[in-house]
């Protein structure tokens, strides 16, 4: 598919690995993210492990039509990490993997790979290149929207096996006649990016929702009077609070919604929960929705989380108009909402599902961008 040739690639260059290399494969490979993203990728990592990489696994993908490259420095020839394409599929497709060393991280050097990849793979006739992460690795998704590849949806439990429980794999696809620019979340990350971003004001964080975040969820979720306010009202299932955070930063890069923790800002404690949900990007518009603990009740932390959010969705996304909706008896949500700047705008009858098969009214609300 593609010849043998060194390829420039901003601060590095693609080529062909040599088994002077072996060593720092494997330290490179040693690192624990690597391992846990790549399926088939022996742990530990021995030198022997990259020796067979080298002489066994890239002469055949070569053999097959694919391009396995090593990614070395441009100055120092140092290995960075490494990018190839799988072998064409009938229709003339391809894949595009990669994965860089820790040292190596925060450079650009993967984009770079993978564009000079993609641009060398259409010039010879491929069709598409498909970009596969595990829902749980943002870094290698934000790489995707770096490099053009538009988000396609989610493979339930085509990943690498979490205990017992097979991983779920984020699609993206470039296509030969696609731009190739590179595409902007809707929502970008709170300062400090993902998972270690947050707003503050001093008395309330937000971050983002983590995997570490379940038990503190699912607690959340199950306390009676978050259970009867949740559409459609009932108790949780653990397994459905464990995919809401592992989900988080997938869902937030690819513009679905953000899903945030409030914690206490001097302590960290996990208080509730707020999220931007119901996405409209041609309207501008998403819904805000929040739970708290009854243990951090009554300190002002949902006006305060609400304000912050807000604030920032109408200074860093495109958002124009943030709505919210209450069941005309929950005057505490009320006096969250006008205190955060929301303004009632009407009432929807029989709106959300209620308890036994019942229909309860709407309370709608909106904030608007000055």
């Amino acid at each position: 598919m593609l010849p043998q040739e060194a390829i420039p690639a901003g601060p590095a260059v693609l080529r062909l690995p040599v088994e002077g290399d072996a060593d720092q494969i494997a330290r490179a490979c040693a690192d624990p993210e690597i391992a846990r993203f790549i399926p088939f990728v022996p742990s530990p990592y021995t030198r022997d492990d990259a020796l067979a990489w080298i002489t066994k696994v890239v002469p055949g993908t070569w053999e097959n039509g694919g391009a396995d490259f090593l990614i070395a420095d441009a100055a120092t020839d140092q290995v960075l990490g490494t990018a190839g394409l799988k072998p064409p599929d009938r229709f003339g497709a391809t894949e595009v993997g990669y994965w860089l060393a820790p040292w190596a991280r925060g450079r650009g050097v993967v984009t770079a790979a993978v564009r000079a990849l993609a641009e060398q793979a259409f010039a010879r006739g491929i069709p598409r290149i498909g970009l596969l992460a595990d829902v749980e690795n943002v870094a290698s998704q934000q790489v995707a929207l770096r490099c053009g590849f538009a988000p396609e949806g989610v493979l339930r439990g085509a990943g690498v096996p979490r205990g017992d429980t097979p991983g779920d794999i984020a699609v993206f696809g470039r296509l030969s006649t696609d731009p190739g620019d590179p595409i902007a979340p809707f929502l970008p990350f709170f300062p400090g990016g993902f998972p270690g971003g947050s707003l503050t004001d001093g008395v309330v964080r937000l971050t983002p929702l983590t995997t570490a975040d379940a038990a503190d969820y699912f607690a959340l979720a199950s306390v009676p009077d978050v259970m009867d306010s949740h559409v459609p009202p009932g108790r949780p299932e653990y397994a459905d609070s464990e995919v809401v955070c592992r989900y988080a930063g997938h869902r937030w890069l690819t513009g679905q919604r953000a899903d945030i923790a409030i914690r206490d800002a001097a302590t960290g404690e996990f208080a509730g929960d707020i999220q931007l949900t119901g996405v409209v990007p041609d309207l501008g518009q998403a819904m805000l929705g929040y739970s708290l603990h009854p243990a951090h009740r009554g300190r002002g932390l949902v006006t305060r989380a609400a304000n912050l959010l807000v604030d920032w969705a109408f200074t860093h996304t495109p958002l124009r108009r943030i709505i919210a909706g209450t069941t005309p008896d929950n005057v505490l949500s009320h006096r969250v909402l006008e205190r955060a700047g929301f303004t009632r705008e009407h009432l929807v009858e029989g709106l959300l599902p209620g308890p036994g098969g019942t229909r309860r009214d709407d309370v709608q609300w909106a904030r608007t961008r000055p």
